[in-house]
């Protein structure tokens, strides 16, 4: 498993810069805000990638091997972790609204760490906008960078808590369970609810469109 994370953190080593890799999660869900995580690494040591041993895509690793390495990393980088909350999501799109939460997020880890020889690599197939530093992006960036994969982690994580909290306050849609994303008990619980406010109304348009065409 060591050998894993070696590899990750040697993808950053290779562009001889100071890395900073971000991710999103929850660009899918019907409900909640979508969170972003920038993360720069300070120190690498041999002690720290076997600490990191299961580092992957946050998709890849259970919630309990996600939550079993949080604090590491949290302890071990510079960080920010931030969310854009629906109103924003259904004003921007959520495309936008990802985009957004980046760059707050590694806009506040360059200022943190105050380095010129920066370069942020940003998860996925798109250039984060209006952005002041250097940046390329990494498909499935997540399962080849280090730091994207951190980041990764960092926001699922924090993304899976703030939906246990809403749970809290609305049960009736089981986002314990679902994190809001549009399962079939989920829109089973909208139907018979109707939407609550941390719903994205312009995720339900199709649903409730097909419920008229019926």
């Amino acid at each position: 498993m060591e050998e894993r994370s070696s590899i990750l953190f040697d993808f950053d080593k290779k562009y001889n810069k100071t890395i900073i890799g971000t991710d999103e999660a929850g660009r899918g869900p019907g409900a909640g805000g979508v969170f972003a995580a920038a993360v720069y690494f300070e120190k690498i040591t041999d002690g720290l990638i076997n600490d990191l041993a299961i580092l992957n895509d946050s998709k890849k690793l259970t919630a309990k091997k996600r939550e079993s390495i949080f604090d590491t990393i949290k302890n071990n980088t510079v960080n920010e972790i931030v969310c854009i909350e629906v109103e924003e999501i259904e004003t921007l799109n959520i495309l936008n609204a990802s985009l957004k939460a980046m760059n707050i997020a590694c806009s506040k880890v360059i200022q943190k760490i105050k380095n010129n020889n920066i370069l942020t690599l940003v998860d996925g197939n798109k250039l984060i906008k209006s952005y002041d530093y250097p940046q390329e992006f990494v498909i499935k960036g997540d399962s080849k960078s280090a730091s994207i994969a951190a980041a990764s982690i960092l926001a699922k994580v924090s993304r899976d808590r703030y939906m246990l909290q809403l749970h809290e306050e609305f049960p009736m849609y089981n986002w314990q369970k679902n994190a809001g994303y549009l399962t079939a008990e989920h829109l089973n619980a909208i139907d018979k609810y109707g939407l609550c406010k941390y719903h994205r109304p312009s995720f339900l348009k199709k649903h409730f469109e097909s419920k008229i065409l019926v």
